[in-house]
């Protein structure tokens, strides 16, 4: 079963490469999604995979690349994914 999960992380996360990170992270993992910055400092990482790849990824969130430093990672959705539906593929930065 694949799940989909919207995390909004919080710190220094803009401007150190975080998102090209997180795109190779969540690659590595073998999963789709898109991460992108918002205008109050934080960055988006929506992904789609399944439960022990998010999980990893949750994990390397906190941590992020080496010049991040982030303050909270918050899970702001959560949900099953029909077999059926299709996901854009690959891991998009925006």
């Amino acid at each position: 079963m694949r799940e989909r999960r919207r995390y909004r992380v919080r710190g220094r996360v803009q401007g150190v490469s975080y998102r090209a990170f997180a795109r190779s992270e969540a690659q590595a993992l073998g999963l789709t999604g898109h991460a992108r910055n918002h205008a109050d400092g934080s960055v988006e990482v929506l992904v789609i995979g399944t439960p022990d790849a998010l999980l990893r990824l949750e994990s390397w969130l906190w941590r992020g690349p080496p010049a991040a430093l982030v303050d909270s990672v918050e899970l702001e959705l959560q949900e099953s994914v029909e077999p059926q539906a299709e996901a854009e593929p690959g891991f998009r930065i925006g």
